[in-house]
Order: C-alpha cells, then structure tokens, then sequence
C-alpha cells in the first residue's frame, strides 16, 4: 500500500509544474476557440468587390493576350468554356453568352456581346480589338439594326443563302440551315406566311426577315388529287403526315370523293389550320 501511495506523491516544486502545465493547456485551448469564431465571422461577412473583381478579370486576361506573340482575332459568338474563363469572363457571363446561343441568338457587335454577357466596360475595351464578325456584318449603328429595309433591298426569299440569312438579327447558323431546309423540302416557298411554319423561327424574327426578302416568284407546283392519290402520295406533302394520309384515303372511300376542302375537318388529327396553305398543294379534280 505504502507503495502504491508513493507514485501520487509530489514535491511542491512538481505541484507547481503540473499547475503551470495545465494552466497553459486551458490557455491554448481558450485562444484557439476564439480565433477559430474569428476566422469564421470574417468568411461569412465576405462581400465581393465588384470593381476590384473586375480589374482582376482584365488583368487576367492581359496576361493571356500577352502570351500571343501576334494577336488574333476570333468570333465571340463561339467563345467556349475554357476560352471565355482565359480572356477573363466569369462562370456567369459565359453561361449567358451559351444561352442566348442556344436559343438561335447572335451577337452582330461589340455592344450586343456586353448586353448579352453583361461584362465589365473594362474587360469589353481589352477585348473588342480581337472580335471578328462575318462579312455581311454591316457597320451600322445599333438603331438600324432592326431596320433591314434601310440596309437592304428586298429580294427573293426563294434565292437567298444561309450567309445572307444570318445578317438578320437573330437567325445563327443553325436556324438558316433550318430554313433552307424547310424551302427545299417544299420545293420553294409559295406564300409569304410558310415561312412562319419553320420550326423554331420566332415570328418577330420572321416579321424583320419579310422586310428583306419576300416571295418573288413563285415556284411551279403540281398539285396533288385528292381524290385520287394514294396515301403514300399525300404523305410527300409536308403538312400531312402519313397517319393522316391514311385516314384522308379511308374517308375520301367511305364517302365516295371529297367535294370540299372544308370536309377534311372531319378527318382526325388533320392540321385544318393550315389549310390555307396546304391547299396550295392540292386539287379536287
């Protein structure tokens, strides 16, 4: 027993140091809870300054243009992820420039490319000297740039190419290819108003391309006899899809022929809105 008591039993000088030991522990631990809130409170109380961001974003980009030995030139249009994050551009700005892409938007100018990205009047200035627009671009200010009659004179919506029609304001690549693909599978537009049928195709954006290019001549069409084609020969047309052709002919049999073209209302799933337009195609006799 005597042994065992004897391991518990300090001098006073041995007393002392335990006391100062845990003593300092206590301490440490103290200061580092608060320094620990500290650094928090700072985090969370962080706001961004969006005037120093925006030095840091031109400075940036600076530095990448720098590395060009000969500078180059480049559509902002296509800017990509990795791109736009080179020259500068936040995540937010580049993802704005890819929606208003993706919705057939395209940016004719240096001053559309900032409303639409909305990027700083810092960052634009160090950037605009390297945009490269296409070649019908034409340099105008932005006011006329809704005013095509002004700019250009009317031609034939028959005969202009996918260039002549991406100069109109909001029409990209994608939807000129889609309306040129659109008036060959007819065969040439008839009407002015087919050209609303384009998929896609905003009719604001329609309304500004009519004030360049409309109808001029007509195309020949032969039209179609109702009355005695067969299903697969209705079907060509672009308006009717082959189910409806299919129930056109089970009618046009049940019925003996089609005397109207008001009867096709009767026919399920028939696009009778578009009748004005699909007659164009057809014939009764």
């Amino acid at each position: 027993m005597k042994n065992f008591k004897s391991h518990f039993q300090f001098s006073k000088q041995e007393r002392s140091g335990i006391f100062y030991l845990l003593l300092l522990i206590v301490t440490l631990q103290i200061g580092y809870y608060f320094f620990n809130t500290y650094t928090s409170s700072r985090v969370e109380n962080f706001t961004l300054n969006t005037k120093e961001q925006a030095k840091v974003d031109s400075l940036k980009s600076k530095a990448f243009l720098a590395k060009e030995k000969i500078p180059y030139v480049f559509n902002p249009n296509y800017i990509t992820d990795y791109k736009g994050y080179t020259l500068g551009m936040s995540v937010e700005e580049i993802d704005r420039l890819h929606l208003f892409r993706k919705k057939n938007g395209f940016v004719n100018s240096a001053e559309e490319f900032q409303q639409v990205t909305k990027v700083s009047d810092s960052l634009l200035k160090l950037l605009e000297p390297y945009f490269k627009f296409p070649k019908w671009k034409k340099k105008t200010s932005r006011q006329n740039t809704y005013k095509d009659t002004k700019i250009f004179p009317i031609k034939d919506l028959n005969d202009c190419t996918e260039e002549e029609l991406q100069a109109i304001n909001g029409i990209g690549e994608v939807l000129s290819k889609r309306i040129v693909k659109f008036r060959n599978a007819l065969g040439g537009f008839l009407i002015d108003k087919q050209l609303l049928d384009v998929y896609g195709l905003k009719p604001e954006v329609a309304e500004r391309l009519l004030k360049q290019y409309k109808v001029m001549k007509v195309p020949e069409v032969k039209k179609i006899n109702i009355n005695t084609a067969t299903a697969s020969e209705l079907s060509k047309l672009l308006y009717i899809q082959k189910t409806v052709a299919f129930e056109v002919v089970n009618y046009r049999n049940l019925n003996n022929s089609i005397v109207s073209f008001d009867e096709l209302a009767n026919i399920k799933n028939f696009p009778f809105e578009k009748i004005d337009k699909i007659k164009l195609y057809l014939k009764l006799k």
